[in-house]
């Protein structure tokens, strides 16, 4: 046997790894981020559809922003994918869409998602629900889940 051949497996280029609070800062560098003030004057006009990422469960805890459109972040895509089967149409590539989340770490990572699937007018809240309620904006609190 040779001795000049190594043993040891070579090793592997090291993959790059981020954080999750790393992936929302880059996603936040690449995407449309609103005030609650702004969302809510947005809302006001009628010139958006406010989708509300968050799970049933935590909807019913805290409430939802009148007029919210429920689609959990784990279908995303699908929603928002004309070809898909599970396509919704309140998820249009040339409507203004505003997403939130409970803190807008999800809504952040979404909207970059459905920018890199055409969506050029999308945006979302900073800060989330808890941004909304703690500006005192209206909530809807008696969700059902139906």
């Amino acid at each position: 046997m040779n001795q000049n051949v190594s043993t040891r497996p070579i090793k592997e280029e090291q993959m790059l790894t981020k954080t999750a609070t790393q992936l929302i800062q880059e996603a936040k560098s690449r995407i449309e981020n609103l005030s609650v003030d702004q969302v809510a004057s947005e809302l006001e006009r009628g010139d958006a559809v406010l989708i509300d990422l968050r799970e049933p469960g935590e909807q019913a805890q805290t409430g939802t922003i009148p007029g919210a459109v429920t689609a959990p972040r784990g279908m995303l895509e699908f929603y928002a994918d004309p070809s898909s089967p599970y396509h919704r149409s309140e998820f249009d590539p040339d409507r203004r869409i505003i997403l939130h989340c409970a803190a807008g770490g999800r809504s952040a990572l979404a909207a970059d998602t459905l920018r890199q699937m055409g969506y050029t007018k999308v945006a979302h809240l900073d800060g989330g629900m808890k941004a909304w309620t703690e500006a005192g904006r209206p909530v809807v609190k008696d969700h059902t889940g139906g």
